[in-house]
């Protein structure tokens, strides 16, 4: 099992997660919004705005700040894991 870092000490298991999206298209608010009337929206974004949209296989929807790409590169391993200075 491996976790990716998504900011302020957050994690999420890599294994788990089905896409990385950005929040600014309808559906991707819709899917959002959904996501809270059903109780599997987790919000890591720590009161910033909200950057990209996790989908896990479990349904669960993952709000953080970091950029899609941010994550993406920290699934790959190319950035640290550590969260750089990107965390706040």
């Amino acid at each position: 099992m491996k976790f990716v870092n998504i900011g302020f000490g957050n994690l999420v298991n890599s294994d788990r997660i089905i896409t990385i999206v950005s929040p600014d298209s309808a559906p991707i608010k819709r899917t959002i919004q959904d996501a809270k009337e059903r109780s599997v929206l987790i919000d890591a974004t720590q009161g910033r705005k909200t950057r990209a949209v996790i989908i896990t296989d479990s349904d669960h929807v993952v709000l953080t700040f970091l950029q899609p790409e941010t994550i993406a590169g920290r699934l790959e391993g190319t950035e640290d894991a550590s969260g750089g200075n990107e965390d706040g």
